[in-house]
């Protein structure tokens, strides 16, 4: 299988974190033997600034000629009073790669703890959430004048075969790590979590028999993450859900810039959208100080996703649990080393 990769670095600490990891790929490519090509297109503020377009036609052009994509950040306040934003590209983006399903993986690394609230370590959970559907994307939409002053309404809706391709990520991951699944909606007061929890049960019990099923409320579920987090090994959850849950994530762990998250269409092996949860933050932009651990292991769950090459993941993934583990961090980690030298740090132990 040909190795090719499109890079769409973004915008304030984008460029920084993905050039870090691609230099981590390059060392993992020397250490196993491989080849790769990578390109590169714009996205987000850049591509706005370059073309007026926060999705270019160049760079959908790219896009559909790659099966694994790696994104730094987009976003900033340059961009904010524009008529287009630089975060309807990543959307566009999305949505043009059909990836549906993004697994935002979270765990406390040995020698964090100290900055995590739970000051333990040792577990490690999965949320995966639906992606291109529900309230982001549906319609009508938008914003109209109702007795003399402006009324904003979006729309939630969800179809049985989005919640089934989604649930079936959940479920297969969870079958393979020998561990149950945790359905979090708020059943209780909407009609989309009522058809999403009666669409999920039915499939795990026609399915997924083997694999135990829970469900939870959003907000008891927003508790129990605190208070339990090794529970949820594997939660699923709709869009607008998962993406509050899983930023909630980097509060347990410590900080947003440990995670990683890939979209995908499907199982391993499908195409692929890599990116750190973290944002652009542009008032660190430029200055070398950025935590990259989120984009390097982005890039490892690239090799174990689309590329298939678990060994390659797993050479990542131990590198920079080594140099957590000796407390060589970046400044929001509490240490003193810029991008530049916990890249390094990372290499060194690949080699």
């Amino acid at each position: 299988m040909a190795r090719r990769l499109l890079v769409l670095p973004g915008d304030g600490i984008g460029p920084e974190v993905t050039e870090a990891a691609l230099a981590v790929l390059e060392a993992v490519s020397q250490r196993l033997h491989f080849e790769y090509t990578v390109e590169e297109a714009l996205i987000g503020g850049a591509a706005i600034d370059a073309s007026g377009d926060p999705y270019p036609a160049e760079t959908r052009a790219r896009v559909e000629q790659h099966q694994a994509v790696l994104l730094g950040a987009v976003g900033g306040p340059k961009w904010d009073r524009g008529e287009r934003r630089p975060e309807t590209g990543l959307l566009e983006l999305r949505q043009h790669m059909g990836v549906y399903a993004n697994l935002r993986p979270f765990e406390v690394w040995p020698g964090l703890e100290h900055l995590s609230p739970l000051k333990t370590s040792g577990f490690r959970g999965l949320i995966v959430r639906e992606l291109t559907g529900g309230i982001y994307f549906g319609t009508p939409r938008g914003r109209r004048q109702v007795e003399g002053e402006w009324e904003g309404f979006d729309t939630m809706r969800y179809r049985q075969s989005e919640i089934r391709r989604l649930a079936r990520v959940g479920f297969e991951w969870a079958r393979r790590e020998g561990v149950g699944v945790i359905s979090i909606d708020k059943a209780n007061v909407l009609e989309t979590s009522r058809v999403w929890r009666e669409t999920v049960s039915e499939l795990g019990e026609r399915e997924y028999p083997d694999v135990p099923l829970a469900h939870r409320y959003v907000d008891a579920a927003a508790m129990e993450l605190v208070l339990h987090p090794e529970r949820y090994q594997v939660a699923i959850t709709e869009n607008l859900f998962g993406d509050i849950l899983s930023d909630l994530t980097g509060g347990l762990v410590g900080s947003l810039g440990l995670l990683a998250s890939l979209s995908v269409s499907g199982e391993v092996g499908s195409r692929g959208l890599y990116e750190p949860v973290h944002g652009s933050a542009p008032d660190i932009a430029g200055k070398g100080i950025a935590n990259p651990v989120g984009a390097i292991l982005s890039v490892a769950w690239l090799m174990g996703w689309s590329w298939q090459d678990r060994e390659g993941q797993q050479l990542i993934n131990q590198a920079v649990a080594e140099t957590i583990r000796a407390g060589e961090l970046t400044p929001d980690l509490g240490g003193s080393l810029n991008t530049e030298a916990f890249t390094r740090r990372v290499i060194q132990r690949i080699g």
